[in-house]
């Protein structure tokens, strides 16, 4: 499972279409499924890219899927958003 500089648990939406350089969630989405942001000198390496969200950040990707953490998921392991949202929401694996 991937995971952030913290340890936490990464994840990826069913509707960000991968590849098309977008975020789909933005505003209360973005507050409940934070985007992985990226820092504003970071560019793509390997399967990890970036993309520019609506707000103007840089935002992680990986394969071309926009990645997120999970408001929910208080520490380290925490796996609490695999499956939410009638499972369209995905820990996102190498």
């Amino acid at each position: 499972v991937l995971t952030d500089d913290k340890g936490m648990s990464v994840y990826w939406w069913d509707n960000d279409k991968p590849g098309s350089g977008k975020s789909g969630c933005n505003h209360s989405c973005a507050a409940t499924w934070p985007p992985l942001l990226a820092a504003p000198d970071s560019g793509p390496s390997g399967d990890f890219g970036v993309l520019i969200r609506e707000d103007g950040r840089k935002q992680w990707t990986f394969k071309g899927r926009p990645l997120y953490t999970f408001v929910n998921d208080s520490k380290p392991g925490d796996r609490t958003g695999d499956g939410m949202r009638g499972s369209t929401w995905h820990l996102a694996k190498p």
